[in-house]
């Protein structure tokens, strides 16, 4: 274990979950505050994490806490909350959020604040991070009474525009969160793009790392966490306490662990680095290839267009944009839609003849093609694999890996 960072301990106000997850296969108790309490002790700073916990949970943590080196002040409740997820992409089933329970006063040095479900963390700290972790409806850090004398809010570019009613530029979002909320450092995160960090009038890019795999759930406790510690705890600048924060989430997004300082010094992803093009605000085109002959594959289409669609590519699909038919009237369309398109996206489950064809036809034009195959590359795939297509067996990193690869070109 490493040793015990210098500074002040470091408090963490958050959630502790049930979290299940149908595939990949995952069953863990985590949520925002469990899994940054182990991400941060994984650094030395033996944290103290203030959470909701019911008999089960405050068991799991009591024993994760002892092994880890971190401290736990669980205010009991009868039941926790439960997340269920198709996959790491998927918008999450929640269970047990039938009562709000009386709020968490915590008064410290350094605290790391997340949104709650089930209540509210009050807090009078020095310094503290403040990430909202809401998706529909995130409020302010001072809103509930909370107030810290530095204040570094990090959140998403979708919780951003909720929180200030609009939907402008990252850089116009974060200066009016910071005129909001009264912080001196906001990190807007956008996914495999990055993130963009706003401190004492210095605007600088963090880049995404491509990891060989993604586990996508928790990787925003995970930044939140490293960058925590980076900033309160170490006294680094936002902008450097960001880009540490993800290399971290890289990490364990590749291996669903904790680095410690030797591990990620040992760690070398590469930085992913958008094209001028699309710095310039261009929106690369996928076109999503795969069969659609069953309700079973119409679904898995409809999950690959949204979530391509909402990480910020423009996504053309034979079953949405030209229909089904006879072949006189589809195959041209289908055709011209891979010539105008970027790169491909293709489910390689059930591959049927025209997905291979359209495959085919995008490599001999030179797009790159990430094809997602959960039954692993077998006989079928020889030619995919011979003429560099991206083969990952899991979806979520297939995902990320279209994005990537779109982003560079």
């Amino acid at each position: 274990m490493s040793p015990s960072l210098p500074g002040p301990q470091l408090h963490i106000v958050g959630g502790a979950y049930r979290e299940r997850c149908l595939r990949p296969p995952w069953t863990e108790v985590f949520g925002s505050g469990g899994r940054a309490a182990s991400a941060a002790a994984a650094l030395g700073t033996r944290p103290q994490l203030w959470c909701y916990a019911d008999e089960g949970i405050q068991h799991v943590l009591s024993a994760r806490a002892a092994l880890e080196d971190f401290s736990v002040r669980a205010s009991a409740v009868p039941q926790a909350i439960q997340f269920d997820y198709d996959h790491g992409l998927a918008t999450p089933r929640i269970f047990g959020v039938d009562s709000q329970y009386a709020s968490l006063d915590v008064a410290a040095t350094c605290v790391l604040r997340f949104g709650m479900l089930e209540g509210q963390g009050v807090i009078a700290a020095d310094q503290a991070v403040y990430d909202p972790q809401d998706a529909t409806s995130p409020v302010l850090f001072g809103e509930n009474g909370s107030h810290a004398r530095r204040l570094a809010v990090v959140l998403n570019q979708h919780e951003a525009q909720l929180l200030v009613g609009s939907r402008g530029s990252s850089q116009d979002l974060a200066q009016e969160v910071l005129a909001r909320s009264g912080a001196e450092a906001v990190v807007i995160k956008n996914g495999a793009r990055g993130a963009m960090v706003h401190e004492r009038g210095r605007t600088d890019e963090v880049p995404a790392y491509e990891s060989a795999a993604v586990w996508k759930i928790g990787s925003g406790d995970t930044f939140a966490a490293h960058f925590a510690v980076r900033w309160m705890v170490q006294g680094k600048p936002a902008a450097e306490s960001a880009d540490m924060a993800s290399l971290a989430t890289a990490y364990y997004c590749e291996t669903r662990g904790f680095p410690d300082e030797d591990s990620l010094r040992a760690y070398s992803p590469r930085p992913v680095r958008p094209s001028p093009r699309c710095l310039a605000g261009y929106v690369p085109r996928v076109y999503l290839a795969g069969p659609f002959f069953t309700l079973a594959q119409l679904w898995l289409i409809e999950q690959a267009r949204n979530d391509l669609r909402a990480a910020g590519l423009r996504v053309f699909s034979p079953y949405h944009d030209v229909g089904v038919g006879a072949a006189q009237d589809v195959v041209s369309a289908d055709l011209q839609g891979v010539a105008e398109c970027d790169l491909v996206f293709a489910i390689g489950d059930g591959m049927d003849p025209g997905t291979v064809f359209e495959i085919g036809y995008a490599r001999a034009k030179g797009k790159p093609v990430v094809v997602y195959c959960e039954t692993g590359p077998g006989e079928s795939h020889k030619m995919m694999q011979g003429t560099d297509c991206l083969i990952e067996v899991d979806y979520v990193s297939a995902v990320y890996r279209t994005l990537w690869t779109a982003f560079t070109l």
